[in-house]
Order: C-alpha cells, then sequence, then structure tokens
C-alpha cells in the first residue's frame, strides 16, 4: 500500500509541482471565465486579462522558489 501511496504521489508531482500555482491559475481562470461569461466582459480583454495574470503568477512562484 504504500508503494502504491508513493508512486500516485509522484506521479501527481510530475503535474503539479507547486501547489499554490496551480491553485492561483485555477481560481484566475474561474473569475476571468465568469466575467466574460456572466458580465459580458470582452473575451479579447478576457484573454490579454489571462496571459497578463498567468504571467504574474508564474513570476511570483518563481520568486519564490529562488528565495527557498
Amino acid at each position: 500500500m504504500t508503494i502504491l501511496r508513493i508512486a500516485l504521489s509522484e506521479l501527481i508531482g510530475m503535474f503539479i509541482d507547486d501547489g499554490s500555482l496551480a491553485t492561483l491559475c485555477l481560481i484566475l481562470i474561474l473569475l476571468i471565465a465568469g466575467a466574460v461569461e456572466i458580465l459580458a466582459f470582452p473575451p479579447l480583454a478576457g484573454g490579454l486579462l489571462l496571459l497578463v495574470g498567468c504571467l504574474t503568477i508564474l513570476f511570483y512562484s518563481v520568486r519564490r522558489a529562488v528565495k527557498r
């Protein structure tokens, strides 16, 4: 059972290295998708916000990793 747990944890770790990075990206995507669908936010502006937001989150994650 322990081997299975270790293998599963390694498999998940391959796709999600930094949990906060994945969580923040999912929250950003949900917020912008909601703004585009519900608030009739222009899709092009939503795409631009997604690009800038994801790059900002990535920059934050890299800075935090370098400090460690």
